[in-house]
């Protein structure tokens, strides 16, 4: 069943080693169980009933990744979609009920443009330059969230500018043994050597007092506060429209990026296009309108998946793992909240030094795509290195992307190549463009 589901044999992979994968996506990204009710409760929704939707929302949507496109790319709320939700309640003075509203309008939005084939004619209207350079540049934002949760870097004084973190703390080492134990056994071609470097980490912070045994099983924290409780009348508001136009302009390329990152990672990518994209991207924005109705933010492809790829995910089996490992954690909430949660540490946010590593290694293994970009050839080069910099410098893929779609046609146009850039990637560059004009 599982072989013809999945079609394992097809794409070189085994029973096993989608488990594996599976369950490492779930390990990289199960802090989003604790961080997205954490943020999303500041603007007044209740945190057991986030996490409740959190969890939901995710294992579903990643289910039906799985099932429906075969792709080992987890779904949940998105880090960043949240912080901007966040900002338009407490920012815009709208209340959260609206604010999920216009969460599930840009999903809505963001389905019919997928049904009529309008995001997989943007996947195929990238050029290749800018393809690789976005899994490249995916692959330096999972390195910097990596160092960052690691406490190796840290923020500065400066400006926000980042300099070198405390080495001397013990999540910090802890991070650091982690990110050697896995380096190592990766070196030694070790399988399994992500997962192995994650519970090290995690034995090594039990053994140093940094996390305690909280027990295995609670039970699910109720849903109701958030169930269905969007205000579709609230859109009637004129200035509620830009909310809508950036969470739909934040779902759309964030996916994007995502799953043209993990595509090339994993080899999924045909001919510069992604087989099976459509099903994919239903997935991506179905996602998004189950969670607003559930109760929490933007739900999207992530990044951390190319941690389950690293270690050998190929098919939706993956997926099945992880999303059930999601819908699990309602009930095995301590035991997340001890590997996922974090470490507490003192004058800032928590640390992640049991699953940074993972992140860290991740990079190392996306990065090799720059290779594949023409540097010889500025036009393609520019802006390919400008999307490299710009997803971990602005902290944002679909940022990253937009300096990419805005200089690309730009730089041919005025060095008299304009041709050779098709009509489509011209009228996104003028979309980027006055996405940063207007809104």
């Amino acid at each position: 069943m599982l072989e013809r589901l999945f079609k394992l044999t097809d794409n070189g992979t085994t029973v096993r080693t989608e488990l594996l994968g599976g369950l490492t996506t779930f390990m990289t990204m199960a802090y989003i169980v604790f961080v997205n009710p954490a943020v999303l409760s500041q603007t007044g929704m209740d945190f057991g009933a986030v996490m409740t939707a959190t969890c939901l929302a995710a294992g579903l949507a990643t289910l039906v990744m799985g099932l429906a496109a075969n792709y080992p790319i987890a779904m949940a709320p998105g880090m960043g979609e949240n912080f901007f939700f966040l900002t338009v309640v407490v920012g815009m003075g709208l209340s959260w009920q609206v604010a999920l509203a216009a969460v599930f309008v840009s999903g809505v939005v963001f389905f019919l443009l997928t049904f009529l084939h309008v995001r997989e004619m943007i996947i195929d209207a990238i050029p290749a330059s800018l393809k690789m350079a976005i899994a490249a540049g995916v692959g330096l934002f999972i390195c910097l969230i990596g160092l960052v949760t690691a406490g190796i870097v840290e923020p500065s004084d400066a400006g926000g500018l980042l300099r070198l973190g405390d080495l001397g703390r013990a999540p910090v080492l802890v991070a650091l043994f982690g990110l050697a134990t896995i380096a190592v056994l990766m070196a030694r071609g070790v399988r399994g050597a992500m997962m192995i470097g994650i519970l090290a980490a995690t034995l090594l912070a039990w053994g140093l007092g940094l996390i305690e045994w909280q027990g295995l099983l609670a039970a699910p924290p109720s849903l109701a506060p958030t169930f269905l409780q969007l205000d579709l009348g609230g859109l009637l508001d004129a200035t509620v429209i830009p909310v809508v136009i950036v969470f739909l302009f934040m779902a759309v390329f964030d996916a994007i990026g995502t799953l043209i990152g993990v595509g090339e990672q994993a080899g999924f990518m045909r001919d510069g296009k992604l087989p099976r994209a459509t099903r994919a991207l239903m997935a991506d924005s179905s996602g998004t309108v189950a969670g607003s109705l559930l109760g929490t933010s933007t739900v999207t492809a992530y990044v951390e998946s190319a941690a389950g790829v690293a270690v050998g995910a190929r098919t939706g089996l993956a997926n099945m793992v992880t999303g059930t490992l999601f819908l699990l954690a309602l009930f095995f909430s301590p035991v997340v909240r001890m590997i996922g949660g974090g470490v507490a540490v003192e004058g800032g946010p928590p640390l992640q030094p049991m699953t940074a590593p993972a992140l860290i290694i991740v990079g190392v293994l996306m990065t090799k795509m720059i290779r594949r970009i023409d540097w010889e050839d500025f036009t393609e080069a520019f802006p390919a290195f400008l999307v490299m910099v710009g997803i971990p410098f602005a902290w944002s893929i679909a940022d990253g992307i937009a300096f990419g779609f805005i200089s690309y046609p730009l730089i041919k146009l005025l060095s008299g190549r304009g041709r050779e850039a098709s009509w489509l990637v011209y009228v996104l560059g003028a979309v980027f463009v006055l996405r940063y004009v207007l809104v």
